[in-house]
């Protein structure tokens, strides 16, 4: 079991970091493309190379279209891509100053009710994604430049949060066994014993 979790969670995080990624050079090029189109129209390149400006600028350099919808939909659905191994990997942050003076019992314990208060987060989240994918997917809203369907964003972050909930949930069920057994199985470092 903890090995098809640690694959989807991995394989989440691959994806977000793929997109993520993509989104960076995506903005690099874009940034470029900007900085290039502003230097084609400066007065001193009109009269030095006229020709090969009217040329940069007739090819349609210059910006990505919709590069700012584009990084926020991408943006979106990667924070959700991420969440499933941060949960696996006890990589959220935390402050463990009072923690520090409890027994490993106690610890237990507390970390079985941090990550079912997490996972009813998540799974609040993945449901209101859910209903806004819906909600979306029925008002026929694009957006703004690229006339994208909005929906598209909000049902890839669905995916990605209900995949989330999965983890979320196996780490209940791990924090549960930790508690019951005594024994720490996965603790606070996020590397399983099995």
């Amino acid at each position: 079991m903890h090995r098809f979790i640690f694959a989807l969670a991995r394989g989440m995080a691959l994806l977000g970091g793929a997109v993520l990624a993509a989104l960076v050079v995506m903005t690099c090029i874009s940034i470029l493309g900007r900085h290039a189109n502003s230097l084609m129209h400066m007065d001193a390149i009109q009269a030095l190379a006229p020709g090969f400006a009217s040329w940069a600028l007739g090819a349609g350099i210059g910006p990505i279209f919709g590069d700012y919808e584009i990084t926020e939909m991408g943006m979106a659905f990667a924070l959700f891509c991420f969440l499933p191994l941060c949960q696996l990997t006890v990589g959220h942050a935390r402050v463990d100053v009072f923690t520090s003076f409890l027994g490993p019992q106690s610890n237990r314990i507390l970390r079985m009710l941090t990550e079912i208060a997490l996972a009813g987060a998540l799974v609040l989240i993945a449901w209101r994604l859910q209903v806004a994918t819906q909600a979306r997917l029925g008002s026929g809203q694009t957006t703004y430049l690229l006339e994208w369907p909005v929906w598209w964003a909000y049902a890839a972050s669905s995916v990605a949060a209900w995949a989330g909930v999965v983890v979320a949930v196996y780490m209940v069920w791990v924090r549960f066994i930790e508690v019951t057994r005594g024994k720490d199985i996965i603790g606070d470092g996020g590397e399983a014993e099995h």
